[in-house]
């Protein structure tokens, strides 16, 4: 962001410690460094150029003229005009945001020209009065942050609830809001009719600041979030090891609204995870089984999404290993939650209420502080270790522990033929690496040699998960999209087939 520029203006010898200390105070403040620039023009080095030259030209390329005036009206030129008086009479001109400081509590050793442009200065905007630095530095203060609220670069209410800088109407999906109305009355029997045109829908989630799209309504129904808040994308990674390391066998980064990086990111976890298919023996509906419940995937990661810190340059992380799957969320718990709390009956405190509103609506997320224990109540109920919550550089950190795969796949078979046995990844992916054992084979074979009538979405899966985890391999690698193209055994495949034999 381009800094705001300071014209500091007043006479020199008169106010070279007020001058100094404002400089140097705008120069260390935390807040106030991050967004202005402060110019002295004593400060500028020996140059062959007219003083008034150069310093009117400072007064037009500023931001904000702040003037201090006292007794001494200052050197006068030919036309007995002072340089603050014309520095003054510039900044008007040229209509610039202008703050006014005069010192002394009243005007009785003040020199005739300066009383005159103290009148005139207070015919036109709301002086200040000071008697010493430190009440300066205070008034100074008060009014550049009433500054950056004026201009809506800080904020007072939650970051969803601010308007978007340069969004407009026209970035909003009014088909996005038209979907969101139909599940919103189907799940939770939201008040609004059908046919409420979309600038309504906005208004009654109060996604509207004074006409314009807050960023909870860019997040929700835009239609490229992510040209506004870069980093509200999440990244999804499925590793080999159980540490991160290079190269990532399977890295996808997904842009849109909330509802989208949700439903994405939850794909990618529950495609790569072990599920286990039962048989037909007790009912016509084949029961399935997921390693972690796909319940426990879901709320993990739209509790990041929802409750992130948007102002972060980070982004959600969803990290799947072997033996875990951790969700990255920048971000701090908000008082009075600790991680402690989280194993125990807490109330909800949204970090962003106005996205958490449409999540609500749609069933998304259940407003009820819940979440966290129902995630424990079903990772047990699935014979998995209690999620496990921490914090780390700025981000909170959710990990559900994975079942041991190597005893999973060396289990015996059930003697009972209503229990659930493993087929769909674990035999499926076997009788897939044994048709590549001999030959190499395009999708259309290896799914009829299955006994399938036509490719199926579990076959895709399955030859997904084997080519991101090296097990087969493409026989032209470098057109993967080729009508040509056929899958090979690799040799890690070699090796998992004679696992999942033995």
């Amino acid at each position: 962001m381009k800094p705001i520029r300071i014209f500091i203006s007043g006479v020199q010898k008169e106010f070279a410690i007020e001058r100094s200390t404002l400089r140097d105070y705008l120069q260390s403040d935390q807040l106030l460094r991050r967004f202005f620039e402060p110019f002295l023009f004593e400060e500028v080095p020996a140059a062959d150029r007219r003083a008034d030259e150069l310093y009117l030209n400072e007064v037009q390329q500023c931001d904000i003229y702040l003037g201090f005036f006292g007794n001494d009206y200052g050197w006068e030129d030919d036309e007995g005009i002072s340089p603050t008086h014309r520095e003054f009479d510039e900044a008007t001109r040229l209509g610039k945001f202008r703050l006014i400081f005069v010192k002394g509590a009243d005007d009785k050793a003040r020199h005739p020209k300066m009383l005159a442009l103290v009148q005139t200065a207070g015919e036109q905007l709301i002086r200040r009065r000071f008697t010493t630095p430190s009440e300066l530095i205070t008034s100074v203060y008060a009014s550049l942050v009433q500054y950056l609220e004026m201009q809506e670069m800080l904020r007072n209410g939650p970051f969803d609830a601010a308007f978007c800088r340069n969004a407009t109407l026209d970035d909003l999906d009014e088909e996005k809001i038209s979907i969101f109305l139909r599940r919103a009355r189907k799940t939770r029997g939201y008040a609004l009719d059908e046919h409420t045109e979309p600038h309504g829908v906005l208004e009654h989630l109060n996604l509207l600041s004074n006409g314009r799209p807050s960023h909870a309504a860019i997040l929700l129904f835009g239609k490229r979030p992510q040209r506004f808040l870069i980093s509200s994308e999440v990244k999804c990674m499925h590793f080999h090891t159980t540490q991160v390391r290079k190269p990532i066998p399977s890295y996808h980064i997904y842009k849109g609204t909330v509802f989208e990086l949700v439903d994405q990111a939850v794909d990618f976890v529950m495609s790569k995870i072990d599920l286990w298919v039962g048989t037909r023996a007790e009912s016509t509906q084949v029961p399935v089984q997921y390693e972690i419940p796909a319940e426990v995937v879901r709320e993990a990661i739209v509790n990041a999404v929802a409750h992130r810190n948007y102002t972060s340059n980070a982004s959600v992380q969803v990290m799947l290993f072997p033996d875990r799957l951790e969700v990255w969320n920048p971000g701090e718990l908000r008082p009075p939650l600790t991680l402690e709390k989280l194993t125990q009956p807490h109330p909800s405190l949204p970090g962003n209420p106005l996205i958490a509103e449409p999540l609500y609506l749609t069933k998304y997320i259940e407003k009820a502080g819940s979440g966290t224990l129902d995630m424990i109540e079903l990772c047990r109920d699935a014979g998995l270790r209690p999620p496990e919550f921490r914090m780390d550089v700025g981000c909170f950190i959710l990990t559900i522990r994975r079942k041991d795969r190597n005893l999973t796949e060396q289990a015996e078979q059930p003697e009972s033929s209503t229990s659930p046995v493993p087929v769909q990844y674990q035999s499926l992916e076997g009788r897939v690496l044994d048709l590549l054992r001999e030959d190499d084979l395009p999708t259309s074979i290896i799914s009829k040699n299955l006994g399938q009538s036509r490719v199926s979405g579990q076959l895709k899966v399955v030859l997904n998960r084997l080519l991101s985890e090296a097990f087969i391999e493409y026989t032209i690698p470098e057109k993967p999209n080729s009508r040509y193209q056929k899958y090979r055994l690799a040799e890690r495949g070699r090796e998992r087939l004679k696992r999942l034999k033995g």
